[in-house]
């Protein structure tokens, strides 16, 4: 089931949320707690009933492992065995489904082996729910992790707003906040929150991700099928992929956050106006944020961070990324993706241990070094989409070619793909992924996070921030409006694939 579908806004949405205030307080909160995690498992269950056979059991086997980890940890025992079961259990679960085919394929090809797999589908949101528990295992390990039973541990996993596509959280962040009375009290302010950030985040989908799709798949299909594409329609189709993925995953983002601020609930945040990094490792501060920080503190600080001299912070980093490029799917663009966004934090990291530059450009001398590390990140970033969005490096190399002119270029007569009302339209998100503030800097006086920098409180500033107002209503109204009449056949977000 999508956000981006009738069937979830008039019927799933409202019926969860009316059947959780209901139990919540007609019978108590474990009532609503369990109508919640019911109504999650059928969302999850709705692609296809088959999935449950696999979450179940993942969850059961997850949750029964963590508390023995807890137990035999507050007995002063070892758990690392345990643990790191659990660990490459999870992994290899996820391996076998994301990672079986490809590796077949790969290893035929290279040694002339005549290996066949069947096709293997991918089950929706595994990476998600996979992660999410190998941070719970490890959390437990760590003494981290919270109590609760396994009624609140499948709500902990599969509570929709986060299953499908994140973000990965941790236990110790939402369990507390469903042990809150005043989350099964109807409240005007999180519904009239949730619902702002959700129409923002379904226009971003609806209205810009979708638009921008087919001008990408024009020129990606094109290049994928071996034929070259001018100058011109390399950039603006890359350009198109560039916003089509921000905005696709901003909106879901947004989604997320809004859904469960619905039911009482506040998410981390994900999404921080990523396009406005000064560096590239600026970026991953501010890209899939609890992916970053999940990569962060369970590979690259136990793999041993910057503690053991500037070579092996860099090998670090590499791998790191390399593992974070993996993640995202079974393909060598992916590989090569990691790989590279790798060797850029290698090199944002020597010339930091280098040059001594730890602050950030805007706090040294002004706007030109600001927007100069703007500018080149944000040129290194589409250079990766490059290779993240095509099927194969050589299809990503003719591409890169045509972008810097190196190319055979089309064949004579070749008519243009793109037209150039598409290049008003990019011009417009520039300005707005550069300018505006992000719906997290918006809503900061409702929602405040502590990793958003809060708007002015004055002028401008003052007249963006949300309030309870006729305009801030009418607005959130209109966004819903178009995108629900935009919206047609409901298309999957991006990252439902990784």
């Amino acid at each position: 089931m999508l956000f981006n579908s009738y069937i979830f806004l008039f019927l799933f949405l409202p019926t969860t949320f009316l059947g959780f205030l209901l139990f919540s307080n007609l019978v108590g909160p474990r009532s609503g707690k369990a109508w919640l995690t019911l109504t999650s498992l059928f969302f999850y269950g709705w692609w296809n009933p088959v999935y449950l056979g696999l979450i179940i059991p993942s969850i059961l086997a997850n949750f029964f492992l963590g508390r023995w980890i807890q137990e035999r940890a507050s007995l002063s025992l070892s758990t690392a065995p345990i643990a790191w079961f659990a660990v490459a259990a999870n992994l290899l679960v996820l391996g076998y489904f994301k990672y079986a085919e490809f590796l077949s394929t790969s290893l035929s090809a290279a040694f002339g082996l005549d290996w066949t797999i069947t096709k293997v589908v991918l089950p929706l949101g595994i990476s998600f729910f996979t992660f999410t528990q190998i941070a719970f295992i490890l959390d437990a390990r760590r003494g981290l992790a919270g109590a609760g039973g396994l009624g609140d541990f499948f709500l902990f996993v599969t509570f929709f707003p986060h299953l499908i596509a994140g973000p990965v959280i941790h236990h110790s962040q939402m369990m507390p906040q469903f042990e809150d009375p005043k989350t099964y009290k109807f409240s005007a302010d999180n519904l009239a929150i949730g619902l702002w950030i959700f129409a923002v985040g379904l226009a971003k989908k609806v209205l810009i991700a979708d638009g921008l799709s087919a001008s990408a798949g024009k020129v990606f299909t094109a290049v994928n099928g071996g034929q070259n594409v001018s100058g011109l329609d390399a950039w603006a189709g890359v350009l198109a992929y560039t916003f089509q993925i921000y905005f696709d995953f901003s909106g879901y983002s947004d989604m997320a956050i809004g859904l469960a601020k619905i039911f009482g609930i506040t998410l981390p945040l994900n999404f921080n106006s990523p396009y406005q990094a000064t560096s590239v490792a600026d970026f991953w501060k501010r890209w899939h944020m609890t992916l970053s920080q999940f990569l962060r503190d369970y590979v690259y600080i136990p793999l041993g961070g910057n503690r053991s001299g500037l070579l092996r912070c860099c090998g670090n980093l590499l791998l790191t990324m390399l593992l974070g490029g993996v993640w995202h799917g079974a393909g060598w663009n992916f590989l090569i993706w990691g790989a590279l966004h790798g060797v850029l934090l290698v090199i944002n990291h020597c010339w930091r241990a280098f040059y001594g530059t730890s602050k950030k450009p805007s706090t040294q001398t002004g706007a030109f070094p600001m927007w100069s590390g703007r500018l080149a990140t944000l040129l290194a970033v589409i250079i990766g989409w490059v290779f993240f969005r095509s099927e194969t490096p050589g299809a990503a190399l003719r591409l890169l070619e045509a972008m810097f002119g190196v190319g055979p270029g089309p064949i004579a007569g070749a008519e243009a793909l793109l037209k150039t009302k598409l290049w008003i339209w990019i011009g417009l998100l520039f300005a707005w992924v550069w300018f505006l503030p992000n719906v997290a800097q918006i809503t900061f006086s409702k929602l405040p996070y502590s990793s958003v920098q809060a708007p002015p409180s004055g002028g401008f500033g003052r007249r963006l921030a949300l309030s309870y107002t006729a305009p801030w209503a009418v607005l959130a109204g209109v966004l819903l409006a178009l995108a629900i009449l935009s919206m047609g056949k409901a298309t999957e977000f991006l990252y439902y694939n990784f």
